[in-house]
């Protein structure tokens, strides 16, 4: 499999069992209706868990434009790569969102709350505040992407040249701090730490024919996509300055 593949791959699965966590939570008539916090943060931790273990192989399992990044400043990822990359994970992530809108049309269409179901797709913040929200994304990226260095040890090249990344064996840590994170920050934005995972669905958001449906809030998409860039870079600069 080609990393450009793995990472849609790793992506897509990555985001149709988060998003599909969401949508059996918030949407009308599921078995898990109104499952709450601690089910959704698990579900996205488990999601990032096998997102990783599946493309870890192939293409290092980034899943991920702000890992994608940290790992280019860190020098252990080709910056030619990073473009690819990137528009893989949003491809991914735009197939996992669509997949779930497939999969929960009935209950979308059962269900009368238009924010509840953009939720399923992109994040909000609780109390829109600029500032704050961005610092948000910043903070929680900026944990994520520590424990990536931490974790993996920066070991970044594996058989044959395929570019480790987070690797499977840092699936099941990276997923902890992923629950941890949305434990205890997630709770202010949604923390999408994580810019293709936000703009890939917001944009199926925006395409799908989603009855009800309302906007995608694109006022506020930058701050999930520059915020986890900002967390990514500055870690990986004190990661540096440490090692």
């Amino acid at each position: 499999m080609s990393p450009f593949v793995a990472e849609i791959l790793g992506t897509a699965l990555l985001i149709l069992l988060g998003g599909g966590v969401v949508a059996s939570s918030v949407l009308k008539d599921t078995k898990s209706s109104g499952a709450g916090w601690m089910v959704i943060t698990t579900g996205w931790a488990m999601g990032v868990f096998i997102g990783v273990f599946v493309a870890a192989p192939y293409s290092g399992a980034h899943i991920n434009p702000a890992v994608t990044l940290a790992l280019a400043i860190e020098g252990s990822f080709a910056w030619q790569d990073v473009p690819m990359y990137i528009v893989a994970q949003v491809i991914g992530a735009m197939i996992g969102s669509g997949t779930v809108y497939v999969l929960f049309k009935d209950h979308f269409d059962a269900t009368d709350n238009p924010e509840g179901k953009r939720a399923i797709f992109c994040t909000d913040p609780a109390i829109p505040n600029t500032f704050r929200n961005l610092m948000s994304e910043i903070v929680g990226t900026f944990v994520l992407i520590m424990a990536v260095f931490f974790i993996t040890g920066a070991e970044i090249q594996g058989e044959e040249g395929v570019p480790v990344g987070l690797g499977a064996v840092g699936a099941i840590p990276i997923a902890f701090v992923v629950w941890s994170i949305g434990l205890s920050l997630g709770g202010l934005t949604g923390y999408a730490i994580n810019p293709a995972r936000d703009l890939g669905p917001r944009i199926m958001h925006f395409l799908l024919p989603i009855k009800g449906k309302t906007h995608s809030n694109w006022s506020y998409s930058w701050i999930p996509i520059l915020g986890p860039l900002i967390g990514a870079s500055l870690a990986t600069y004190l990661h540096l300055i440490l090692s």
